[in-house]
């Protein structure tokens, strides 16, 4: 009983050193870390070409940047919105440490 309990576990602690050895990683030779890390000529094609198509399109649509650089600052105690309808239209941006209150449309 004892050598049988003893055997089943000396199987199984072998299982578990083949497992853990069949899974550990292999260490990459220089030349296969320089083959992983230089593009091919094909990669480098198709990098160029979504570097022109983007080009393209971002020149078609305007940035977020330019869109946000010209909203106006406004005091304490100013309009800064509109209610027009169920929405409210944003007239300026309230000065540092204050808000826009959505019921007054002021900066308080």
């Amino acid at each position: 009983m004892e050598s049988s309990s003893l055997m089943m576990s000396l199987l199984c602690a072998s299982l578990v050193l083949v497992l853990c050895y069949g899974q550990s990683s292999r260490e990459l030779s220089t030349e296969e870390f320089a083959a992983k890390k230089s593009p091919s000529s094909t990669e480098k094609e198709l990098v160029e070409a979504m570097e022109e198509l983007l080009g393209k399109v971002q020149s078609r649509f305007p940035s977020y940047e330019k869109k946000a650089a010209t909203i106006p600052m406004c005091d304490v105690g100013d309009r800064c919105a509109l209610r027009q309808g169920p929405r409210i239209g944003k007239l300026c941006d309230c000065a540092r440490g204050s808000i826009c209150n959505s019921f007054l449309l002021k900066c308080i």
